[in-house]
Formats: C-alpha cells, sequence, structure tokens
C-alpha cells in the first residue's frame, strides 16, 4: 500500500513529535542533574525512574484500555482529517507546545536549583507521560494505516 503525501506528512509529524519531545526530556534531565542539588540516586529516581513509570503507564493506558485507545484513534483521525501536522503552521504549534510544556520543566527546575521550590519531579513525571500519550499516537496512526475501513482514504490515489 502506497500512502498518501498528506498521510505521509502525518504520520512524519507523529513521529517528530515523538522525538523532539524525548530530546526535550534528555536535555531537561541533564540540565537539572547539572543544577539541582541532591545525591545522584535521588535524582536518578525523580528525574528517571517515577517519570519512566509515568510514561510507562500512560503509554500502557492507552494501548490496553479499550475505551482510551478508541479515543485516541478517534482523536489522532480528526487531527488528519482537519490538517493538522500537514503544514507549517500546524507542525510549528505542534512544537511550539511541546517547547512550552518544556519551559515549565526548565522553570521549575530553576526554581528549585535558587532555593525557592523543590525537585522538580511532578513535571517531569507529567512531561514523560505525555511523551507516552505521543508514542502512543504515533504507534497508532500506525495501526490506522492497515484499518480497512480507513485504507481508502490513506491510499495514494
Amino acid at each position: 500500500m502506497k500512502v498518501s503525501a498528506p498521510w505521509r506528512l502525518f504520520r512524519r509529524m507523529q513521529d517528530s513529535a515523538v522525538a523532539v519531545a524525548s530530546l526535550v526530556y534528555a536535555f531537561a534531565v541533564v540540565h537539572a542533574w547539572r543544577v539541582l542539588p541532591g545525591t545522584g540516586p535521588l535524582k536518578v529516581r525523580w528525574a528517571l525512574v517515577y517519570p519512566f513509570m509515568a510514561f510507562a503507564l500512560s503509554l500502557a493506558a492507552i494501548l490496553v484500555i479499550p475505551m482510551l485507545r478508541r479515543a485516541l484513534s478517534r482523536h489522532v483521525w480528526i487531527s488528519f482529517r482537519t490538517g493538522f501536522g500537514q503544514s507549517v503552521i500546524s507542525v510549528l504549534a505542534g512544537v511550539g507546545v511541546l517547547f512550552a510544556v518544556a519551559g515549565l520543566v526548565f522553570w521549575n527546575t530553576w526554581t528549585a536549583s535558587h532555593g525557592s521550590g523543590q525537585f522538580p519531579a511532578p513535571v517531569f513525571a507529567g512531561y514523560a507521560a505525555g511523551i507516552g500519550l505521543l508514542l502512543a499516537q504515533a504507534l497508532i496512526t500506525r495501526r490506522l494505516e492497515r484499518d480497512p475501513v480507513l485504507r481508502s482514504q490513506i491510499e495514494e490515489k
């Protein structure tokens, strides 16, 4: 099956969102590791282990619970049909949202490193859960390609 150009752009946007969010998260962890007080094991727990659990729970819940999977599948399909991820503006908007949320992580890290806040574990876990959601969307995008009902709207004509 050869998919249409709009579908390829949409699929690429889904994959790019996961990649960008993951790279931003990795950068945030490296930055937090350098500037936050505390021991190595504390940082591993709050910046890696607990957020990984949030990531895994987010991803698993969406892929395992049929109601969540159907809702996200519907959202992904509607996003494609409305043109999201197929124009420069929508790509910039999507990446802009990722960076805005990343800004929250960096701001929380900055306040914690200057003694006016706690370790920003909740924002790290929330961002990681968001990456789980983005990965689920990318996987659902691949699943939609195999749907016989939708295939005719995805294939190149």
